[in-house]
């Protein structure tokens, strides 16, 4: 156990596999453990290099490694996945790993810390919060045509349908309104909660000042620039070579499939991180909408783009700017300016 180097880790929730091996690559221990056996084994070891897949624990247990002296290199699974040679189970995984930490042209995803983590939680529970809130909407839209009320698509219609049952509307059968009462009671719960995690958020870009220079670029607010800092706190933005790989990062750049020399470029990847990905494609909409009120260098690029490309492709192509004026004012520390 002493020459133990480098040691390869699949996760799970009770049965881990381990994969330990020496200086000169050989063999040393391959063999499963359970939950309660898995920090006594590595605290036996000498400090060696553990690779592990980011997935789900992944965190946890490596912030767990880490405080034992081990040197934790998580990597995404799909770089690990070329190094799985035959047949998928839990030891092959475990020897692609072990095999996949030691290349050096591999990527690494920095270990969050729990606060960090209770950070991105805030937008992941409002994001779930918001989707159920569409899902309400749309079961009122759904059930008041039944009775044939009819309303057009987005949340504020559905909130008048809502209006319409909390007022015994005369278009709304008594019988109806009395079924869907606790759909709208629901919808008031989670408007309320939605509210909150938004003013938690605000109080933390506000509070935070890599957020509030964010939040000086047009189409960033507290929403975007807090996922941002927060997504990016632990590994820091020189993790990225460049501005161009931090909108690869968040799947903004095109798709390639090019060969012998020919460049084909497609739609973009789509990869990365898609709910920041989301709140700068939203952004961008809103920067584009009020883009005639403006005639600074931004606006005045999107506006001639908008005059040969459709409105939603334009959105997309200015959100991919937005990533790299973001990291151009992470890496300056300096506010965006309108005339840069």
């Amino acid at each position: 156990m002493s020459s133990v180097t480098v040691v390869g880790l699949d996760l799970a929730k009770h049965v881990f596999q381990v994969h330990c091996v020496d200086t000169e690559e050989r063999i040393v221990v391959a063999r499963s453990l359970r939950r309660s056996q898995l920090l006594p084994f590595f605290a036996s070891l000498p400090p060696c290099r553990v690779g592990l897949e980011a997935c789900g624990s992944a965190h946890h247990w490596g912030r767990a490694l880490m405080a034992l002296g081990h040197d934790v290199k998580m990597m995404p699974p799909a770089y690990v996945k070329p190094y799985v040679k035959r047949q998928k189970n839990d030891a092959a995984d475990a020897a692609a790993i072990c095999e996949a930490v030691t290349r050096p042209s591999m990527r690494f995803v920095a270990v969050r810390s729990i606060e960090n983590q209770a950070a991105l939680m805030v937008h992941k529970v409002r994001e779930m919060l918001v989707s159920q809130r569409t899902q309400l909407l749309n079961i009122l839209r759904g059930h008041l045509a039944e009775a044939g009320v009819i309303a057009a698509q987005g949340a504020c219609h559905g909130r008048a349908l809502a209006a319409l049952i909390e007022a015994d509307h005369e278009d709304v059968p008594a019988s109806v309104a009395e079924a869907l009462m606790p759909v709208v009671e629901q919808l008031h719960h989670l408007d309320a909660a939605i509210a909150a995690s938004d003013r938690e958020i605000a109080a933390a870009a506000k509070a935070c000042p890599q957020a509030r220079l964010l939040m000086s670029i047009p189409g960033i607010g507290p929403l975007s620039a807090s996922a941002l800092v927060a997504t990016i706190a632990e590994g820091g933005i020189d993790q990225f070579s460049g501005p161009r790989e931090f909108a690869a990062f968040l799947g903004l750049v095109p798709r390639q499939h090019s060969s012998g020399g020919k460049e084909r470029l497609g739609r973009i990847t789509k990869m990365g991180n898609g709910y920041i990905r989301k709140l700068l494609v939203v952004g961008a909409h809103a920067v584009l909408h009020h883009a005639a009120r403006h005639s600074d260098p931004l606006r005045k690029w999107a506006k001639a783009l908008l005059a040969s490309k459709p409105f939603k492709l334009v959105a997309v192509a200015l959100a991919n700017k937005l990533a790299r004026i973001a990291y151009a004012i992470l890496a300056s520390q300096k506010p965006y300016t309108a005339a840069a």
